[in-house]
């Protein structure tokens, strides 16, 4: 594709050489490590590191030009075309390189504090019970047709985003389910893509280290809906019982609304619920239609969620029975409440909760379950929103009958300091508290003080196989650790056979 038309609508700061724009372009790069012959370059600039430092090497790798928002370095003599925003101007790029995918495939975008994950799973379940070959696009794993890929953020950068859709439809993939966080929004990673159905979960306090205020982080979510750079969503699928999902579509919306919930007004609800150990079952009333959902995932959390999953099937025209059956064959989602069992006479549960609110759930849900005892373990992540540390504290002794304080993933920080922010939080309860910083040590104390019928809840890490500290990164994951933990007590299910 000549350089011209991969730019076509990409606005320039000044006017494409007519010789260079004849160019042919093989590929489209950002990390120079990776620049082949023929390859468009864009520099952006980070946090960490200026790209256009490494714009040189990428034009001694064969690169045709380089693309950047600011310009060019002094003493760099290679073309250069500086754009007025450079995530933008990449995103638009990947689009037209790849052939407009979002305008044949069906999109789903789901976007919200809490339930963004287990949403998509249970979409990306239906869709596939339907019969569709489907990408699924998230914090867990990215998932093209049978492949598992990792993902490196929750929302991959624009460039790979397309790359992932052109994999699906070179499979012959027709969905794609993803989740889009408010940094992918803010930062343009979805600028230009046209979403079929877009979703909104819930808003709570997190990510106020970079959004700075709720209204900020609220107007990021909320691009998924106007339309970020592309066409605004033909269905949009919202929490009526969120007060940020009120607001969030106007009656003057372009979008067809369906808002779902537990509220009377809401127009897709859940009724008669019943839930228990064995999961969830209840009736989805939409209109006149009405069906009955059973689904093995427990508290009353996840009817939001399967509301909100069965809301964006109906976008889709799938029939009730293939939407309930699609909930049914989702068992379970790595991280979000998922046990560790090797036989012992109390639970143990790995949760992603990692805000306030997300810990309030996780632990109603665990007190449905009426355990003896609930002991949690948690900490809060290094060079992220502090504001929410003291609030996590308050929200886990509040839930809690023992709580023990730990790390998260300290990053830069001191650990120690973490958890001082999140115990001026807990000192606000008369639950007893433990500080252990060391995450393992904690694990290993809690399953030591549990009794047969308590309940056992490592927050915060879920599916995460890590933990970063200031200059270093391990392995570690809450269910390998807590796992070990109960066979060296003498559990282990191995051992009792």
């Amino acid at each position: 594709m000549q350089l011209s038309a991969v730019l076509t609508g990409v606005p320039l700061l000044a006017e494409l050489p007519s010789p260079l724009a004849l160019t042919n372009v093989s590929g489209l790069e950002y990390d120079s490590r990776k620049v082949a012959e023929g390859n468009l370059f864009f520099a952006f600039p980070g946090a960490k590191a200026d790209g256009r430092q490494f714009a040189a090497d990428a034009l001694a790798k064969g690169a045709v030009a380089v693309v950047s928002e600011l310009p060019a370095p002094a003493g760099f003599s290679g073309p250069w075309l500086q754009v007025s925003h450079g995530r933008h101007a990449l995103a638009l790029a990947s689009r037209t390189f790849f052939g407009k995918l979002d305008e044949k495939l069906q999109l789903t975008g789901i976007t919200g504090t809490n339930g963004k994950t287990t949403t998509g799973y249970l979409i990306d379940s239906i869709l596939r019970t339907a019969g569709k070959t489907t990408a699924l696009i998230g914090t867990v794993e990215y998932r093209l047709g049978g492949k598992v890929l990792p993902a490196v953020n929750t929302t991959p950068e624009s460039l790979d985003l397309h790359r992932i859709l052109a994999g699906l439809d070179a499979i012959g993939g027709t969905h794609a389910t993803m989740e889009v966080s408010s940094h992918a929004l803010a930062l343009g990673r979805v600028y230009g893509v046209g979403f079929h159905t877009a979703v909104f979960s819930n808003l709570t306090r997190d990510h106020l280290d970079f959004h700075v205020t709720m209204e900020n982080y609220f107007e990021a979510k909320r691009l998924l809906f106007t339309g970020s750079g592309g066409p605004v969503p033909k269905c949009a699928v919202v929490n009526r019982d969120d007060e940020w999902g009120r607001k969030l579509v106007s009656e003057r919306s372009t979008s067809e609304v369906l808002w779902y919930g537990l509220s009377p007004d809401a127009m897709v609800r859940a009724k008669n619920i019943h839930t228990g150990l064995q999961g969830l079952r209840f009736e989805v009333a939409f209109d006149r239609l009405k069906f009955e959902i059973r689904s093995p995932m427990i508290g009353r959390i996840n009817v939001y969620n399967i509301l909100a999953a069965c809301s964006a099937g109906m976008t889709y025209q799938l029939d009730p029975e293939t939407i309930a059956a699609g909930i049914a064959a989702c068992t379970g989602v790595p991280g979000r409440f998922e046990r560790v069992d090797e036989g012992q006479p109390f639970a143990v549960v790995v949760d992603y909760s990692h805000t306030d609110d997300a810990l309030r759930n996780a632990l109603a849900v665990a007190r449905g379950l009426e355990p003896k005892r609930i002991i949690t373990v948690f900490g809060c992540g290094g060079d992220r929103d502090v504001t929410k540390r003291p609030l996590m504290g308050k929200a886990a002794c509040e839930g809690s009958d023992l709580v023990i304080v730990t790390s998260d993933n300290p990053r830069s920080e001191d650990p120690l300091q973490i958890i001082n922010d999140i115990m001026v939080g807990a000192r606000r309860t008369d639950t007893k508290t433990i500080v252990e910083p060391d995450r393992a040590a904690a694990i290993r104390k809690a399953i030591e003080s549990a009794n047969a019928g308590d309940l056992v809840l490592l927050a915060g890490k879920g599916h995460e196989t890590y933990q970063i500290f200031a200059k270093e990164t391990i392995h570690f994951d809450d269910r390998e650790v807590a796992a070990e933990a109960l066979r060296s007590f003498g559990f282990g299910k191995k051992a009792a056979q």
